[in-house]
Order: structure tokens, then sequence, then C-alpha cells
């Protein structure tokens, strides 16, 4: 599938209506790789020219009670609806900022949800549209995985050296592992920040779920080599590396990245250069570390939306990140060349799951005073997590 733009990245067309472009949209299902929900009663029609009008409706009729986040990767349709919209943090932190807000509507994906879940309290309720909104990089972790690569570590007697970090985009199980083993939490814009905390505290930083952000701050930012970074693959006895292996690195990374921006290429790159003289790339940290390399700008997603921001009229921006937001950058800035890194679709297809029927129908179900597809966390998980966050929080 190609998504037709011009160099000026301001004309767009969707994939065509094939079985994996409307998964890639988000309105198919895969039964073999994702949870999926039933909604109870009946879900709106995609086609229903009252869903604007129904959404506007439900939300004003809950006025204060309801509260609702908006991940810059979803669609206009919902970001149209969102009181914030922001990256995965910025957004968990604005529901916490809300204790008055009885519902926490997060159009966004789970982790994301259980993040909210955390940090607000416990009088409020955490809703997901579409609990099948998953995020792939988030399952690539799972707990029993990590613990038993941890007693692998233990029983090699460098568990005591070893601190280990995630970054936001893990499960709450993740997070509570990493807050109990005396880790920290980071985002994509602090993770510098994460690794020098570390770093005083161990030898050797275990990062999770994210290969790509991992070895692209320790190598970009901290001054490491590849060579001190290893893979340490789930799948594999002993995480597909020696002992000596492990006891020699520096950053053990877990084998993980993002469906999405893994798909960006050096030819991405050398493309988009041939093509429009003058470009600049700007990519996301969850890049391959050749693609990162090979870019002008790399940060998080509210750094590429402070550059695109900051850009003078008449520069040209390819970006790799989620195409939603791109797309959304583009009709924004007309006076800029903005265009998407690569020349296919990537929609991020568990984010594109939270559409407006889904909206409409979490909204009137709680005007209805049913609460749907509401996240929960464990009390354990919560406080663990929650310790993990603090600390992260409380970096400098």
């Amino acid at each position: 599938m190609v998504h037709a733009c011009d160099d000026r990245g301001v004309t767009w067309a969707e994939p065509s209506s094939t079985a994996t472009a409307l998964l890639l949209l988000g309105r198919g299902t895969d039964p073999d790789t994702e949870k999926g929900v039933e909604c109870p009663g009946d879900l709106p029609a995609p086609s229903d020219p009252d869903l604007v009008e129904r959404a506007a409706r439900a939300k004003a009729a809950l006025g204060d009670r309801v509260f609702v986040l908006g991940h810059h990767y979803q669609r206009d349709e919902v970001i149209q609806f969102a009181d914030v919209t922001g990256d995965s943090f910025k957004l968990a932190r604005e529901a916490a900022a809300r204790p008055d807000a009885e519902y926490i509507v997060f159009c966004g994906v789970h982790f994301m949800a259980e993040s909210a879940d955390i940090l607000t309290s416990a009088t409020q309720r955490v809703v997901l549209p579409d609990l099948a909104a998953g995020c792939s990089m988030a399952d690539m972790a799972a707990l029993v995985q990590v613990e038993k690569a941890w007693e692998h570590f233990t029983r090699l007697g460098i568990a005591g050296d070893v601190v280990p970090v995630t970054y936001m985009n893990s499960t709450a199980d993740i997070k509570g592992f990493v807050g109990r083993n005396d880790g920290v939490v980071c985002t994509s814009s602090n993770a510098e920040t994460a690794l020098k905390w570390s770093f005083e505290r161990g030898s050797k930083v275990f990062f999770l779920p994210d290969q790509h952000l991992g070895r692209n701050t320790a190598v970009l930012k901290m001054g490491l080599t590849l060579q001190d970074c290893v893979l340490y693959d789930p799948h594999k006895p002993g995480g597909g590396l020696t002992d000596q292996q492990l006891r020699d690195a520096k950053m053990i990374l877990w084998r993980g990245h993002c469906s999405v921006h893994g798909r960006f290429t050096l030819d991405s790159v050398e493309d988009v250069r041939a093509r429009v003289p003058g470009v600049n790339v700007l990519v996301h940290p969850e890049c391959k570390h050749e693609v990162v390399t090979a870019a002008d700008h790399v940060g998080s997603t509210e750094y590429i939306i402070r550059m695109i921001e900051a850009a003078p009229a008449g520069s040209a921006w390819a970006v790799g990140t989620e195409l939603n937001l791109v797309r959304r950058l583009a009709l924004a800035h007309p006076d800029k060349q903005i265009m998407f890194l690569d020349r296919n679709v990537c929609y991020c297809s568990t984010m594109n799951r939270i559409d407006l029927p889904h909206l409409v129908w979490a909204l009137e179900e709680l005007v209805a005073g049913r609460v749907p597809n509401e996240i929960t966390v464990d009390a354990d998980t919560a406080h663990y997590a929650r310790v993990a966050l603090d600390r992260m929080l409380a970096l400098p």
C-alpha cells in the first residue's frame, strides 16, 4: 500500500479497502494477534452521520465529570474531542492533575491507560474505548520472560550490578518489576538522564522493552560503543548470549521494538534526500540506529512537534514517526514542506482502533451510568510501578 502525497506533504489518500489496509486503519480484526473486545450494546456504524453530534452531546452531558485524553497518534476524528493532547506520560500526568474528574477516557493504547490508573486517585475510573488497542512493543516484554532473565543474571552473579530501566511504553507489570528491583522508568525525552542515574548505581543497565531507544541513547548520548551493548532475546536459551558477553556488557537491551518506527530504513532517508534537495530528516529515537545516525534531528514526539513549529517557512521536513501525527503537522503548517519519511503507509494499527464509533459508545455508556472497558492495575503492581515512576519524576 502506498499513501499518495506530493513533496509538500499536504495531499493524502487513504489505503485501499483491502483486508490488510482495513486492519492497518483499525477497521478489521486479527483474532490470532489481538485480544479483541465485544462492546455490549450496539457500536455505532462508522458511516453514522450523527457521530460527531452524538460525541459532543455525550461529552457535554458528562461535563467536568469526564476528562478525555488524546495521544498524538490518534485519528483527527478522535483528537477533536480531546481535552488534552500529548505523549503517553504527559497525558498520564494530565489525568493525575484532574482529581475532580470522575472518568478518564484515554484515547491511546492499553499501557497508557494503565499508567493513568496508577497515577490517578482510587476514586477515578479510567476507560479505554477499545480494549483491542494494545501496543506490540509493550507486549514484547512479558513479566515471566523478564523475571526469567533476571534469574539468569542472578545465577551469573551480575544482578547486583544491573539497574533495570523500562521505557514508559511498557506494561504495568514491567514497571512494577523495575520498581521492585531498584530501577526507574524513562521517556524518550529523559532517557539520557535516566541512564546517567542508573550508571551511578550500577555498572550495567537492563533496558526494556525497546532496544532502539536504549541503544541510541547509550551510544549517541552516553558515549558508549555498539560493542558495549548486547541484545537479549527471550526466545533463545540464555537470551542468545554467552555468559561472558553478559558479564562484559554495559547495556543489556531487550529484543523489543516499535512496529511503526522500526519500518523506517536507511533507504528511506537516502530516497527522500535524493528527491527533495535540502530536506531536514527528523526522526524518533525508537527508529533503528542506522536511521537515527543518518538523520539530521532526533527526538521525542513532543520534540518533533516543537521542531516543526519553530522551523522557518519554506523549509522541507521528512518526518519519521506515526502517519497521523505527520499528516496533522503537514496540514497545520502549509507554509512548510512536511512529508512522511517513508513512501509506504505506516499507521499504528492498534492506536487506530480507537475511532469515533468507539469513543461515542464509551461516552454514551458513561452517560447511561455504565463504566465500559475500565482499566485497573492490581494494588501491588500499582505500588511498585508508582515507585519506579516517582523515581523518574525525581530525576534532575
